[in-house]
């Protein structure tokens, strides 16, 4: 598996890592065996970089990462997030004491008394990202983890949050449909030394080789609430997806390995944490750290697939309450 570092201190991991969410059955349904059974495949393929979070099924995908790794201690390099509350409703605390029992929570629910990577999940723009970064950097010089993160932040806010401490990692939805990174993240990242970690990919399956059916996505699940998901904006989605999928497997490809290949091909400080439970669908992710595309195979993709071909928005407008605008 091709390396790369997290920021510029921080470990070397695999290009491609997994992105757990899944674990927790957001996407369908799963079971402790077979997410286990594709974090033991992550292990074959140099897939070594996790990441979670809390509210990724109110701390069930950190617990079943930790029940994997106690058997596999040192393994996996580790990030989760913190910083949303769901109760009584959903909202954003970033002050010292919720981070605080956020992280002790979830390094308790991993079985480790360190995380290479935390990051804020969701701003609270109550409090100035100078002082959440202060906290965090708290957390770093007690050991308990290796590198400063945010989540859906825009460079302004990078760049202050910069200024105290440095950034490991910055991450955002990144792939052939959601560009919106390529208009000032990539660069300040770059320009600040800070990895970006693009989560979704693979357009939360629209560039699988299964081609996600909306006929089987309940509307109160997060893809039924996405415009992107919904008629008649998914029909039109799958048509124009429809001749990138050919060109993949004209090629030998799954669609996945292309897309994520793509992602990969930006930048050489992106890791893409493709969401998976799927062992077989992991095999397809972890090949695009292998494959190389040319300058004449990268301008063909964006023929087919140009920025911001795709219908309806990147959220709902309730799902849009937390990432930061920044265009």
């Amino acid at each position: 598996m091709q390396q790369r570092q997290l920021g510029r201190n921080g470990k070397q991991v695999g290009a491609v890592g997994l992105g757990c969410m899944s674990f927790a059955g957001v996407y369908g349904g799963t079971d402790i065996a077979e997410s286990h059974a594709t974090l033991a495949r992550a292990l074959e393929l140099g897939v070594t970089h996790l990441d979670t979070a809390l509210i990724y099924g109110n701390g069930l995908s950190e617990e079943v990462i930790g029940a994997f790794i106690k058997d596999h201690p040192g393994r996996f390099t580790i990030a989760t997030k913190g910083g949303i509350r769901v109760h009584p409703e959903r909202g954003f605390d970033n002050s010292e004491a919720y981070l605080r029992e956020c992280l002790e929570g979830s390094l308790k629910r991993l079985g480790v008394d360190h995380v290479e990577l935390y990051y804020i999940h969701r701003r609270d723009q109550s409090i100035p990202i100078e002082d959440v970064t202060g906290t965090l950097a708290r957390f770093v010089e007690e050991g308990k983890i290796g590198g400063i993160g945010y989540s859906e932040i825009a460079p302004s806010s990078l760049e202050r949050a910069a200024a105290v401490h440095p950034v490991m990692a910055v991450q955002s939805e990144y792939s052939l449909w959601t560009r919106l990174p390529e208009l000032g993240m990539l660069q300040a990242c770059e320009r600040l030394g800070a990895a970006f970690v693009a989560f979704s990919p693979v357009a939360r399956g629209m560039f699988a080789r299964e081609v996600p059916d909306a006929k089987s996505i309940p509307a109160e699940a997060f893809r039924g609430q996405n415009p992107r998901f919904q008629e008649p904006n998914f029909s039109r989605n799958l048509a124009l997806i429809e001749p990138f999928r050919r060109y993949a497997i004209q090629r030998g490809l799954s669609p996945a390995t292309l897309a994520l290949a793509w992602v990969l091909g930006k930048n050489d400080n992106i890791i893409a944490i493709p969401g998976t439970r799927s062992a077989a669908h992991l095999d397809e992710d972890a090949a695009a750290a292998d494959l190389k595309l040319s300058a004449a195979e990268i301008a063909e993709i964006e023929t087919i697939l140009p920025a911001g071909f795709a219908h309806g928005a990147r959220y709902s407008e309730a799902q849009s309450n937390g990432p930061e605008v920044y265009c």
